[in-house]
């Protein structure tokens, strides 16, 4: 059984939970096949019309567990494989996937989190979300499509700034750059994101 992310379908609407909240739903190894295997999983069901994308506690997803890298890595196992047999697919699933998906974005986005988040196709921010590249602060050059996708999203003038950056964005910022769709209060985010998949999947 998953241990990492939780999936549920109801009325129409697969709901993905990255489930590591004392993790901040960081991303390791087990936890980005997990994330994969679901994505895939609402992908292929007829009974899924649409897509919401989450996390649990106070953070939608802060990306890889670095902690598991530098383990790897003093174990001399190296990092290879990371993008090509994790977060290449895991992205690609989720900016393929022929359903709507909607990210719901209860608390921090940063790194591959806010790449999932941008991958989706409509953003829903509780006031308390935060976004941030990071790639730059750890010495990576952004991955898992965020320099395809954020400059589509701002611009390049504002991509540029925030991955060179990477200082962390508000949700109203974020409302204001067009990062995201729509900034609620926390207690309204779960229904807001349900009624949106529900509207778009219930639609021809």
């Amino acid at each position: 059984m998953p241990e990492n992310v939780q999936y549920d379908l109801a009325e129409g609407v697969a709901t993905i939970t990255l489930a590591r909240p004392d993790a901040m739903n960081s991303l390791t190894a087990a936890a980005k096949t997990e994330l994969r295997e679901a994505v895939e999983r609402a992908r292929d069901d007829p009974a899924a019309r649409a897509v919401i994308l989450t996390g649990s506690g106070r953070a939608f997803c802060v990306g890889q567990d670095l902690r598991e890298h530098a383990d790897n890595l003093e174990a001399g196992r190296g990092l290879a494989g990371t993008l090509e047999d994790h977060y290449e697919p895991i992205i690609l699933a989720l900016g393929g996937m022929p359903k709507p998906v909607v990210a719901a974005v209860n608390g921090t986005a940063a790194g591959a989190g806010l790449s999932f988040a941008l991958a989706c196709d409509v953003r829903i921010a509780s006031e308390k979300a935060s976004f941030a590249t990071a790639f730059t602060r750890i010495g990576l050059a952004p991955d898992s499509g965020l320099s395809w996708t954020l400059p589509r999203v701002v611009g390049r003038a504002k991509a540029l700034e925030l991955l060179l950056l990477a200082e962390p964005v508000r949700a109203a910022e974020a409302l204001e750059l067009g990062l995201v769709n729509a900034v609620v209060p926390p207690e309204s985010l779960a229904t807001a994101a349900r009624d949106l998949a529900a509207r778009v999947g219930a639609g021809p």
